[in-house]
């Protein structure tokens, strides 16, 4: 539908702003067939409507969120603010800000900042994915009681999501349960009908953010599943 917008009307801002947004959710949600392609015409896009329409809160959103499929998270924060400055109920740029702040290495701004989305919209279909955001930041925070609090909602709310899973694996190894976190991890490797968690090194391979989270994952999230039973190779 964007694309027949733009069809109507090639100068668009408003349509090459959705396009580009859309195109770089698809990339990052890893629904796409060429994340490659399809990051490099939403920047080229972004471009466009930027010469167009230098203030449009839109443009300068979608541009944020090209650059964070591009894992260039500390650039796409002043995007995200102006978007929310243009409408402090923005749901998605709020909750894009917040991971672009996680993986920049703010952890201290971004439980407040979850929790804000969550307000936001309680009822929200990406519920479960929030709650378990709250989870992972408690648990790299060493607070295994509350990681699993947040993390055990996350999974009532959407049980098929493999990621909750092996979180809380990694919660309950951590606070001294390694048959129910056994148990999480065979539930995340059933759910995930692949190879993803069959090892740390697999996991290891993932953008994890600056090297302050990355040794978070290291030291907690990697230790967890490891007691867990997750092997190193």
């Amino acid at each position: 539908m964007f694309e027949r917008a733009l069809e109507l009307d090639p100068q668009s801002v408003t349509a090459e702003s959705w396009l580009a947004r859309t195109l770089a959710t698809r990339s990052t949600d890893q629904l796409s067939d060429s994340p490659a392609a399809d990051i490099a015409r939403g920047e080229g896009l972004v471009g466009t409507a930027l010469a167009a329409s230098p203030r449009s809160a839109l443009a300068r959103y979608a541009r944020a969120t090209v650059l964070r499929a591009q894992d260039r998270f500390e650039e796409a924060i002043p995007d995200y603010e102006m978007a929310i400055a243009s409408d402090r109920n923005w749901l998605d740029a709020h909750a894009n800000l917040g991971q672009c702040k996680f993986y920049a290495g703010s952890l201290e701004e971004y439980i407040p900042m979850v929790e804000q989305v969550i307000r936001l919209s309680p009822r929200d279909p990406l519920i479960s994915v929030w709650l378990g955001r709250l989870g992972l930041a408690h648990m790299l925070q060493s607070r295994a009681d509350e990681a699993i609090y947040w993390l055990e909602k996350a999974r009532n709310a959407d049980p098929g999501l493999p990621y909750i899973h092996a979180r809380l694996a990694a919660a309950r190894a951590l606070k001294g349960e390694p048959d129910r976190a056994a148990a999480e991890l065979t539930e995340a490797r059933r759910l995930s009908g692949d190879e993803h968690y069959s090892s740390i090194t697999r996991l290891s391979t993932e953008y994890l953010g600056v090297p302050k989270i990355r040794a978070l994952y290291e030291d907690v999230y990697f230790a967890g599943l490891r007691i867990a039973g997750m092997p190193e190779k």
